[in-house]
């Protein structure tokens, strides 16, 4: 079913594969799996460089080129349940990196603070030095545009995956 023979409706956005209708609830991307896994054939680059640092998989499509632009952006999709270690974004001055949440849903936390649900259009500010983790929920994908915030010194030290439990307990301790 099309939206556009229905005519606007709040309540639903256009598939970007078919044209198809979903929930403007923000969970979903795409109206099917099918058109989930459609749309990652044509941009799919699987994130084999970091898999070590991840459970589950996730797809990195590179919007910059490091040698080219001054400003890495990646756009990066998890399938649901994928998750990255946590990990410090290091820098002398400067550094730290910003998560701008453009579909699915997912999560965010900082080490000793609560889990924060991501959602499209958010804007996650991660200094320098913050101890983190973020990925999809386990039941939605989630893609987010990852900024490397430039600075002196800077690099990644990535550290212990989050746990199963740990993970596992987020939906049902946050009320999600």
């Amino acid at each position: 079913v099309s939206l556009l023979s229905e005519g606007p409706r709040p309540d639903f956005k256009i598939c970007p594969v078919c044209g198809g209708a979903v929930p403007a609830d923000g969970r979903m991307a795409y109206c099917s799996e099918s058109c989930a896994r459609i749309a990652l054939r044509r941009q799919k680059r699987e994130n084999s460089a970091f898999a070590q640092f991840f459970i589950g998989n996730s797809y990195l499509n590179p919007l910059t080129d490091p040698k080219a632009c001054p400003v890495f952006l990646a756009n990066v999709t998890f399938e649901p349940g994928c998750r990255n270690n946590w990990h410090i974004h290091h820098a002398k001055s400067g550094g730290g990196q910003l998560l701008i949440c453009t579909a699915g849903s997912g999560w965010y936390q900082e080490e000793g603070k609560e889990p924060v649900s991501l959602e499209p259009g958010m804007v996650i500010v991660i200094p320098p030095e913050v101890k983190h983790w973020h990925g999809a929920k386990s039941d939605s994908w989630f893609s987010h545009i990852a900024f490397e915030v430039p600075g002196t010194e800077a690099g990644n030290e990535w550290l212990e995956p989050v746990e199963d439990d740990v993970y596992n307990a987020l939906s049902s301790a946050a009320g999600f």
